[in-house]
């Protein structure tokens, strides 16, 4: 096949190819045009967003020709040829021909714009459009920045578990994770299922989050960071929520509230840099084709603006003296709404705003506790278009506090007792943070629905692919 020896279509059209007289390529067809004297094939490999124009001269002496459909894979063995004037400066004559893998005539990605909708039904055909071509480059290319911000920085990536005892969020929205036969469950003496004769010797699931396990390794390593996917069993069809995706949550030893703020915002510009940079024909691509406003100009406003700082008793000040009728009311003790973060973002400060120290009663067990006794270090980062995009805190660090705060919320503290030990052994402040990756890519991208972010979507009553 020469794999080792074909010219990627990306390098062809940039100019990186010094021996254009002997080339092969492998790719798909995405058009054909034959007429008497001329053929005309365009070819996509997969490594960029355009296509290779390949042209035969002599069409009759291409048997082949007949036999190629659109989908159809191909070895293309020609020279390359530079022309001028065009909008792609080269293309391909081609010496010879073969067909790799056919495709009948009914293949469903015909050359005409197929709806959103539609692809989510044939996700497995999909990436071979142009738009999810580009998603899944673009999500490539992200991931690979994600790791560099972090890699530069010195932190540590770190593999947390996927099956755990834990339930983080304490939310209970886990997929349960069993060696059971279903048909026949052991139960206990009350009738309930023994978890004790399961696999694991008690009950277990999916996680929601790697943060407990990334505090463990954060305790003896440093600053350290997971990447990978978490799994919510909430039964939402909302275009922002799937019951799979994939979450970035740095930790960070020695790391008080404050800092753990700079880092947010350090790494989200790092984010809109790095697409900006060195995503350009994803991003032109999606400012052309997907977003609704000019995100280009959008992430570099982001870029050049100032996070601001505002606490959650002074942001609920600010909504209460809003000229503004809000759905829900706004009160003190409230779990900000969606549009509450948008007012703040677009309306008051007009740029990205960091609001910190909630109530305790709505954030989860482990954030530090502030001397009113009310609130803890939490933080969330809310940007324009949609909110909050990033949540964070400062851990509780004190053994005692953390236990008083467990037993009010009548934690099993046996469960957690391994996480009580990082207090009683050495204990120090720090911080973290988590960001949906996919989240962040749709916001950089201005898609609006999380399925077509993420390559097989998992959603209620849809497994598939």
């Amino acid at each position: 096949m020469n794999y080792f020896t074909r010219k990627k279509v990306k390098d062809i059209l940039s100019g990186q190819v010094e021996d254009m007289s002997n080339v092969t390529v492998l790719g798909w067809v995405r058009t054909k045009r034959v007429s008497k004297n001329i053929a005309f094939i365009e070819i996509n490999d997969g490594s960029t967003l355009e296509n290779l124009q390949i042209v035969i001269l002599n069409p009759e002496e291409f048997e082949v020709l007949n036999d190629i459909n659109t989908g159809s894979s191909l070895k293309i063995v020609g020279y390359l040829d530079e022309i001028k004037g065009r909008e792609q400066s080269v293309e391909m004559k081609a010496e010879k021909i073969e067909i790799v893998g056919d495709c009948p005539s009914d293949y469903e990605l015909q050359k005409k714009r197929h709806s959103f909708e539609y692809l989510r039904e044939i996700a497995h055909l999909r990436p071979r459009t142009n738009t999810f071509g580009v998603v899944n480059r673009f999500r490539s290319k992200m991931s690979y920045a994600v790791h560099k911000f972090f890699q530069e920085r010195g932190f540590n990536y770190i593999h947390t578990p996927i099956i755990t005892a834990n339930d983080t969020e304490g939310a209970g929205e886990i997929f349960r994770v069993s060696n059971f036969d279903l048909e026949n469950l052991p139960l206990t003496d009350k009738g309930e299922v023994d978890y004790s004769q399961d696999f694991f010797g008690e009950e277990t699931g999916l996680t929601v989050s790697g943060q407990l396990e990334a505090e463990v390794l954060a305790s003896a390593l440093g600053d350290v960071y997971t990447f990978g996917p978490t799994f919510r069993a909430e039964n939402s069809n909302t275009a922002r929520h799937v019951a799979e995706f994939w979450m970035i949550e740095p930790e960070m030893a020695f790391c008080n509230l404050e800092e753990n703020m700079q880092v947010i915002e350090d790494f989200l510009k790092y984010l809109f840099k790095y697409a900006l940079e060195e995503c350009k024909e994803e991003m032109a691509f999606f400012n052309k084709w997907i977003a609704d406003d000019n995100r280009v100009e959008k992430l570099e406003e982001l870029i050049e603006s100032d996070f601001d700082r505002v606490s959650y008793t002074e942001a609920i000040e600010i909504l209460i003296e809003a000229e503004q009728d809000f759905e829900y009311d706004v009160e003190w003790g409230i779990d900000l709404q969606t549009e509450h973060e948008r007012y703040l973002t677009e309306k008051h400060f007009k740029k990205p705003v960091m609001v910190t120290d909630y109530p305790r009663e709505i954030k989860a067990f482990y954030m530090r506790l502030n001397d009113d006794g009310k609130t803890v270090r939490a933080v969330d980062c809310l940007v324009p278009g949609i909110g909050e995009i990033v949540g964070g805190s400062q851990r509780e660090e004190r053994y005692d506090v953390l236990v008083k705060m467990m037993e009010e919320d009548n934690m099993e503290l046996d469960q957690y007792d391994w996480f009580l030990d990082l207090r009683k052994y050495g204990t120090v402040p720090h911080s973290g943070f988590g960001l949906g990756f996919e989240r962040i890519l749709m916001y950089i991208s201005g898609i609006n629905n999380i399925r077509d972010i993420i390559a097989f979507p998992r959603t209620p009553g849809n497994a598939k692919f």
